[in-house]
């Protein structure tokens, strides 16, 4: 039976008043609070509402709030409030009806007794406050949403925690001692490299902007810096983000519009980034591994922008440099998120970059590891199986407990049960590898794919697709979902990929590749790439393409071959 009750009423003296006077939890209990305004909220627990209340009433920043609304619950204590605090800071960020006002830092996931019995309850507090106006969308619908997924007010894992303290840390030493410093962070899919990158943005914007008057109540170690002192460091430091991915990129920005303190010019491309007439103190660098090198571009424009840029840094067109070698000359500290596992294309970085990168950091004991797996429901083993699964040094086959993995010998039947799931939880889409020609970009009517009778197309919009209102009827290509959750992946595993059953090995098939740029060579440069130099970042794309799903993958491989060698890896049973 539900024991909570919300009290509503206007943010004023009177009200405060009014309520302590009718129950005593509004002086001595544990309750949780928002208090609304035009287009801005601010979430709070307090032990003592009443005066927390007063001293908000006292701030600039929180007088002009209009509404009031207190969770009350004879059950209640301090973690159960720490908890739905944050739930609701999260839902509401991720919802969009108002700029969260809060900070991050006091965004934490903590275990206590009865937590589960708890989190239903939250739930209906949920709806309730939905039918007053806080949140347009429904608990699913927020839950599946980007502004949710990339939101800066993610609770972070242990290792995350610890590395965002390692690294704050550093970098408030390298300001005060004046030195540059260059920190590197690895994580395999789904360790959350991202929320780690947009947590930071949002952390050192808040430290920035703290003032001295506001207590901040939080048990997060991070807290520690808002203290005097810290905030001058950071105060006119000019930070940028850069995000290579144009789809992840405008998802982004559009969770920084949303975000007081955050800004969505904060976040740019490379290009923007190194024709930005200023110089950065600090770069974050999300997804580094797909900054670029001097060929392949994927416009033609960008060939001489790239020049260009070269010659305004380096007062040289050295075809050799990169966009690791911009970032480097931009600023005075950099940031790299990572993994160069997810290199997917020839004009990506080298790898001998990305390794010297790691070395230079390692020099300076600044390389952290993420290793928690948030995405992927069967947790950090699957990520690795499914890497060495497309080696040629193949694994075990071995089922993952608590993760729905299919395999599919027609297209039609898993494409059926993609749309299956997404009528049961949403967020499941197809995708695929580059492995078909994009006839509907110019003629709308086309189709591109057609496997088993069945005719698809690929995903009509490049920004946000996976949230687009047509991407259940179409196939998201690697570019438009690398960085990106799903609840379930049904993956389309192309003829660019093959098995030689004689040599046991798998191949490319060049003949069978339509990325563009993807497999050009680079004359300026007098590179030459073999197919098998090809096969790993193919190999690479369908890896990235099978730990996209949260809850599930299906599998659906074209080549007969390659389909008889993966059955074993993929089959788990079910239905």
């Amino acid at each position: 039976m539900t024991s909570f009750r919300i009290e509503r009423g206007p943010f004023a003296a009177t009200q405060i008043d009014a309520w302590s006077q009718l129950d005593p939890r509004f002086r001595n209990w544990p309750v949780v609070y928002a208090l609304d305004g035009d287009d801005r909220i601010y979430v709070g627990e307090s032990l003592n509402v009443a005066t927390r209340f007063r001293q908000h009433l006292a701030t600039a920043d929180k007088r002009h709030l209009k509404g009031a609304r207190v969770v009350l619950d004879p059950t209640f204590n301090k973690s159960v409030c720490l908890d739905l605090e944050a739930f609701l800071i999260q839902r509401l960020s991720g919802d969009g009806t108002y700029q969260v006002m809060n900070r991050n830092v006091g965004i934490a996931d903590r275990d206590y007794f009865g937590r589960e019995d708890y989190q239903k309850v939250f739930s209906e507090i949920f709806d309730q406050l939905r039918q007053d106006g806080l949140f347009s969308k429904t608990l699913p619908e927020i839950e599946n949403s980007d502004l949710f997924k990339l939101s800066p007010f993610k609770a972070l894992t242990s290792d995350q925690e610890i590395v965002v303290l390692d690294i704050v840390e550093g970098l408030l030493a390298d300001i005060e001692a004046d030195s540059a410093s260059q920190i590197v962070v690895q994580g395999d899919p789904g360790t959350g490299k991202t929320v780690v990158a947009v947590y930071l943005m949002k952390l050192l914007s808040d430290l920035k902007n703290w003032d001295p008057s506001q207590q901040v109540e939080s048990e997060s170690p991070l807290s520690e810096f808002f203290v005097e002192g810290y905030p001058e460091l950071v105060r006119d430091l000019r930070i940028g983000f850069v995000v290579p991915q144009m789809s992840l990129r405008k998802t982004i920005q559009r969770v920084f519009k949303r975000t007081p303190g955050l800004d969505s010019r904060m976040v740019t491309s490379a290009f923007e980034m190194g024709n930005h007439p200023d110089h950065f103190d600090l770069l974050i660098v999300d997804e580094a591994h797909r900054l670029r090198q001097s060929g392949n571009q994927p416009a033609g424009p960008l060939y001489k922008m790239f020049s260009d840029i070269n010659l305004k840094l380096f007062g040289q067109d050295d075809p050799a440099l990169t966009q690791l070698d911009w970032v480097r000359a931009k600023s005075t500290r950099q940031i790299f998120l990572m993994d160069a596992a997810q290199s997917v294309h020839t004009g990506d970085v080298p790898g001998s970059a990305l390794a010297d990168l790691i070395a230079r950091s390692d020099a300076q004991h600044r390389r952290y590891r993420l290793t928690t797996q948030m995405r992927v429901r069967a947790g950090e083993d699957y990520v690795g199986y499914v890497r060495a699964v497309l080696s040629d040094s193949a694994p075990e086959p071995r089922t993952f407990a608590d993760y729905d993995v299919r395999f599919f010998d027609d297209m039609a039947a898993m494409r059926s049960a993609i749309r299956a799931r997404n009528a049961e939880v949403g967020l499941a889409r197809l995708v695929a590898g580059f492995a078909w020609p994009w006839r509907s970009k110019r003629d709308k009517t086309a189709y591109d794919i057609e496997i088993d009778g069945v005719r698809m197309r690929w995903n009509a919009t490049d920004v946000d697709w996976v949230s687009s209102p047509t991407s259940l009827d179409e196939v998201g290509v690697i570019h438009t979902v690398q960085g990106y959750d799903l609840n379930y992946a049904g993956v389309i595993i192309g003829p660019d990929l093959r098995y030689d059953a004689d040599r046991s090995r798998l191949v490319f098939d060049r003949t069978n590749y339509f990325d563009p740029t993807a497999a050009n060579n680079m004359p300026r440069r007098g590179i030459t790439f073999s197919d098998d130099e090809i096969l790993g970042l193919v190999a690479n794309i369908y890896a990235v393409l099978l730990t996209r799903g949260m809850l599930g993958t299906y599998v659906y491989v074209s080549d007969r071959p390659l389909r008889q060698h993966l059955r074993r890896f993929f089959e788990s049973g079910r239905p």
